[in-house]
């Protein structure tokens, strides 16, 4: 039997995306998104609410990254969803993030976070919040690369979020290969 819970935002995995734009001063900022996903191959959509520094700040720049929160840096990673960036300029410090300026867009990469897209704004609609981005680059540090020289997602570490209840989960196993496996049924 199943239980039903009405129309809400919930699903599994819910990615923790850390999404980062300068400030009209050129100082970095990072804010927590979890209500996103790629929505086509090159494409990426996240609702960013118009009220948070971050909208501005990609409005005026046209640009974003979004990096992949981490287990090891969770704490930060929750940190900048929960305190905005309008009321708190150093936010970005207080994390204790450290920026490098993207190669490809007009924003920061996070360098505690391994791996990033770097975003052109394609699309912004204040009325829902819905932002639409190019992706131009994927970059991922050294560090969470595998043997085959792609990212190992055991060593990245990325969270999700639970909606419905709160928590952070840790993404890392492997349970079976893609493409591969479902061929015994057919």
């Amino acid at each position: 039997m199943r239980k039903n819970f009405g129309a809400k935002g919930m699903c599994y995995p819910m990615p923790v995306f850390i999404i980062g734009t300068y400030n009209a001063d050129g100082t970095p900022n990072a804010m927590n998104a979890a209500w996103g996903g790629i929505s086509e191959e090159t494409e990426i959509t996240i609702c960013v609410d118009n009220t948070h520094k971050t909208a501005e700040n990609l409005l005026a720049r046209k640009a974003f990254t979004v990096s992949m929160a981490t287990a090891r840096m969770l704490a930060a990673c929750d940190y900048v969803g929960i305190v905005s960036g309008n009321q708190e300029p150093e936010k970005f410090a207080k994390a204790g993030f450290h920026a490098t300026r993207s190669e490809f867009v007009d924003a920061p990469l996070i360098d505690e976070l391994p791996m990033a897209l770097e975003c052109e704004v394609i699309s912004y609609d204040e009325e829902t919040c819905r932002l639409v981005g190019r992706i131009v680059n994927v970059c991922a540090d050294a560090s969470v690369l595998g043997e085959n020289g792609k990212v190992d997602v055991s060593k990245l570490q990325p969270i999700t979020y639970d909606p419905m209840n709160h928590h952070y989960l840790v993404l890392g196993e492997k349970v079976g290969q893609a493409f591969h496996d479902g061929v015994a049924l057919k």
